[in-house]
């Protein structure tokens, strides 16, 4: 199938660095004009420069003015919009008790409600046009298994696995695929994790791959490791896959489930609480992101 993405247009939020220059720098590989964005002006001048073709939008993504000034920059520049990639994101890690308001909504803010105000505006486009389109929102292995010290993280990803469900629901009729990527990459963030840093710095200072259990057993790589999946969801070659979270890192491509009912009793009548304390064996579902073993 090709992977030729001559003639798209691409927005990839949160593309001045890390993962999202990695896709941007993928999309247009494959023949994709692409819009980068950041919200530090200079970031966005050093990626377009990286980029051959490409505009960029300096702007914090969240509010719906900034979305429209993202999708309006693709139509000026290239005067259409075909990919949507929403990876901007920020962080704010703290326990419960200790977060504060402004750390919750601040992250909820750029993952959650920028994914939502950036989809709504491609998607209100690429239905103008009437010729289909792709939006690939970016989540996380915390959105599906909760992780420590990640309320407002876990659950922006969390809710947006679930946007990315219903919108493929409401946007088949238009031929516009909506997928959810669960990506694990050597990024600012997992150098933190104490089993993975080192073996990322010793990777990167002596020029070698990272080590097969870490590319293998934990499917972490590099970020360009994840590029072939967005390539793949910007193209003709997955018109056929929507609604899907979809994880990749290292060596590892995995589709992730979605919620199912697990186990089921009936109890003609109902149940009251004694009921289900007598009657209650179900095997607990395992939570939080699996330590790292080397």
């Amino acid at each position: 199938m090709s992977m030729d993405l001559t003639g798209r247009v691409a927005i990839v939020t949160g593309s001045g660095r890390g993962l999202g220059l990695a896709y941007a720098k993928a999309l247009a590989a494959a023949g994709a004009s692409v819009v980068v964005n950041d919200v530090d002006q200079a970031v966005v001048d050093a990626a377009v420069a990286e980029i051959p073709g490409s505009v960029g939008v300096a702007a914090a993504v969240g509010d719906t003015e900034s979305a429209e000034r993202l999708v309006a920059a693709a139509v000026e520049a290239f005067g259409r919009l075909d990919v949507l990639i929403t990876n901007a994101g920020i962080l704010r890690d703290r326990v419960l008790w200790k977060m504060t308001d402004d750390d919750f909504d601040a992250v909820v803010t750029v993952h959650l409600r920028g994914t939502f105000t950036c989809a709504r505006a491609a998607a209100i486009r690429m239905r103008e046009q009437g010729t289909g389109g792709r939006i690939v929102l970016i989540g996380s292995p915390a959105g599906q298994r909760g992780n420590f010290g990640q309320t407002n993280y876990a659950a922006a990803k969390a809710g947006i696995a679930a946007m990315a469900r219903t919108w493929a629901l409401e946007l088949a009729r238009s031929e516009i695929t909506v997928n959810a990527v669960v990506p694990i990459a050597a990024t600012e963030m997992t150098r933190t994790i104490p089993a993975f840093g080192p073996a990322i710095e010793e990777a990167e200072r002596a020029g070698t791959p990272f080590p097969a259990w870490m590319r293998h057993d934990e499917g972490l790589g590099t970020v360009e490791d994840v590029t072939g999946l967005i390539t793949f969801l910007a193209s003709d070659a997955s018109k056929g896959v929507t609604g899907q979270a979809i994880g990749i890192g290292g060596d590892k491509l995995a589709l992730w489930s979605h919620p199912a009912e697990k186990s089921v009793l009936f109890k003609e009548g109902g149940w009251s609480a004694e009921a289900i304390a007598a009657s209650w064996d179900f095997q607990p579902e395992t939570y939080g992101i699996p330590a790292p073993k080397r």
